[in-house]
């Protein structure tokens, strides 16, 4: 029989507090802390102490960069700005590097140096996040029946036989009424895994000896391959490009990006660093 999902939400007073709000909350909690601690472990301070006003500049880049990406992209309807649905990944993704940019250049500070912990942080982060998405029942995967499926009754949207045919152009078996709750591959419990699995994979190599700013771009190889792969059981109507979806596209174009970063950033040059810990890993 698969899970029936119910989502997770509770009252206090007149406001609604729900799995999605609590998750986001703690990923960039826990993407301060980390940062945090892994920039005083190298002994590089100044930068610690700065980290509460790129996590404040990460939080608005991620929500103006998912919400012009979901009216932009997703949907092309700019009313849906103002909705509480639609924090696209990608788009936030893109936004929050963003806004952190601007505020360390403000304030005449290394992007690279900053850039080499966030990787760690940002992986931390979305698989604690993931498990909103999960808590709310949106972003899940395509009809399945395998051990692990799940049916969202009450999922934002219902994996109903209707909403998977006309709202992500799924086919439909013949004979299944419209209304019926269909059980689908549980994507969000995915990618909460493969993004802890990143984590592990980063926090290993938090001690490498290249220049600074190299673990970011392996942290953007892995976030591309996870999206890439992922996108294949994911619910999705954005396959604008064969079988692929505009996520594929862009995590492939992330991948690329994060090769040539590391690769730029293999070796310290004149004038730069390679890390410093002053403990051992």
């Amino acid at each position: 029989m698969p899970i029936v999902h119910r989502p997770f939400e509770f009252q206090i007073g007149p406001v609604t507090v729900t799995g999605f709000g609590i998750a986001v909350l703690a990923a960039f909690v826990i993407a301060q802390i980390i940062s945090q601690r892994e920039l005083q472990r190298r002994g590089h301070l100044r930068e610690a102490a700065a980290i509460p006003d790129l996590i404040l500049a990460a939080v608005v880049g991620t929500l103006v960069g998912g919400k012009l990406y979901y009216a932009g992209i997703v949907t092309h309807d700019w009313r849906d700005l103002f909705g509480r649905a639609g924090f696209v990944f990608w788009g936030g993704f893109i936004g929050s590097v963003l806004a952190c940019w601007l505020v360390i250049k403000r304030e005449k500070m290394s992007f690279e140096r900053f850039a080499d912990v966030a990787g760690i942080a940002i992986a931390a982060g979305y698989s604690v996040g993931r498990t909103g998405c999960w808590a709310v029942g949106d972003d899940y995967g395509r009809p399945w029946d395998g051990p692990l499926a799940v049916m969202f009754p009450e999922g934002a949207p219902p994996s109903s036989a209707q909403v998977l045919r006309d709202m992500f152009g799924i086919p439909i078996p013949e004979g299944v009424a419209p209304q019926t709750v269909l059980a689908v591959h549980p994507t969000q419990l995915y990618e909460t895994a493969l993004g802890f699995v990143m984590f592990l994979l980063l926090w290993r190599q938090r001690n490498h000896r290249h220049a600074e700013g190299w673990l970011f771009g392996l942290y953007m190889v892995l976030a591309g391959a996870e999206r890439f792969l992922i996108e294949f059981f994911r619910a999705k109507d954005d396959r604008f490009f064969g079988p692929l979806t505009l996520a594929q596209v862009i995590a492939l174009c992330i991948c690329a990006v994060g090769i040539w970063w590391m690769q730029s950033r293999r070796h310290p040059t004149s004038g730069e660093h390679a890390i410093t810990a002053r403990q051992p890993a």
